[in-house]
């Protein structure tokens, strides 16, 4: 008698094994590249950052000693590795102008700028969805052309449109000439009206355009003419069957406007007054205090480098299928 020896093939891993461990190498590469390009900024701009800080008639000797404490005059290999040690004890060091450590001076402003984005992309998306939803079973099929040609053509150019010059008009109108609501600071519920609208107006456009493609492309999919064979209702069809498999590209998109709204908050927190990073990064640019700005940035960079792994869990989880876990 002979044996026969059956080899079998060794289990794979799970998908999400592959998929995690793609996700988090792209973030460490992206993070590595973010902290190197933060601290070759202070070094990259033109003249002595200390003397910027301090002034033209500051004495020499007190321009020394600043960079001596800061590190400056040490070889750039030594501040490198200073500034990586820094960024994981969570010293982010000091700021030039007021001399407080710039970890106190982001953690007392990055509560605001937080606020105002996840606000303006709750207020997109709960303005685009039924509104794109709307569209799409409106102009399926080639109806509403009339209907299709103004909705597309309204959000292409509002689309358009930079947040900080919608903002100036929400000022004006709303600020100035109704006087509804405040134009500056974040004192009451009714402050955040017009920021929060400055932000959201734009993404809430394109969020809706997608929305409303998918929507009619859903709605000619063979499962949505099996729901309307069994003579479903026309609600359990559009919001059960049909608006789950729609907003899957919307998603996508979504994440990357999420991203865009972050770094958005910077001019829009000028126009007004917001206290939050966005304004600060501007008087540390206009005061060329660079520790502050090195510190900021890295936060909008890591903000943006998360949503975006975020959202690529959140698409993984809803279709696993999806190329984001096979790829």
């Amino acid at each position: 008698m002979s044996a026969t020896l059956t080899l079998r093939p060794l289990p794979t891993a799970s998908p999400w094994v592959g998929f995690g461990v793609r996700r988090l190498g792209r973030l460490l590469v992206s993070l590595w590249v973010l902290v190197t390009a933060s601290f070759a900024m202070i070094h990259l701009i033109p003249g002595d950052p200390v003397r910027g800080a301090l002034g033209p008639t500051a004495p020499a000797d007190l321009v020394e000693a600043r960079r001596e404490a800061l590190g400056l005059n040490d070889p750039l290999v030594i501040q490198y590795v200073d500034y990586l040690k820094g960024l994981f004890t969570g010293d982010l060091g000091t700021s030039l102008a007021s001399r407080l450590p710039v970890s106190d001076v982001v953690a007392q402003r990055l509560p605001a700028t937080l606020m105002l984005a996840v606000l303006a992309f709750l207020a997109a998306v709960l303005v685009a969805i039924p509104l794109g939803v709307a569209m799409g079973v409106l102009t399926r099929r080639g109806h509403g052309r009339r209907t299709e040609v103004g909705f597309t053509t309204t959000s292409t150019i509002v689309a358009t449109i930079p947040d900080f010059l919608i903002g100036v008009a929400l000022v004006y109108l709303f600020g100035i000439r109704f006087a509804w609501f405040p134009i500056a600071g974040n004192d009451t519920a009714a402050s955040y009206v017009l920021p929060v609208f400055s932000l959201a107006i734009g993404p809430a456009a394109i969020l809706a355009r997608i929305v409303r493609v998918e929507m009619a492309a859903v709605l000619e999919a063979d499962f949505v003419r099996t729901a309307r064979a069994k003579r479903l209702p026309s609600r359990t069809i559009y919001l059960g069957h049909a608006l789950p498999n729609a907003v899957t590209g919307a998603l996508t998109i979504g994440g990357l406007l999420l991203s865009a709204m972050i770094a958005g908050t910077v001019l829009v927190e000028n126009v007004f007054a917001w206290p939050g990073l966005g304004s600060t990064i501007v008087q540390s640019i206009l005061t060329k205090d660079y520790p502050v700005v090195q510190a900021i940035v890295l936060v909008y960079g890591i903000g943006v480098l998360v949503t975006n792994l975020v959202v690529d869990v959140f698409l993984a989880l809803l279709d696993p299928r999806s190329t984001i876990r096979e790829g």
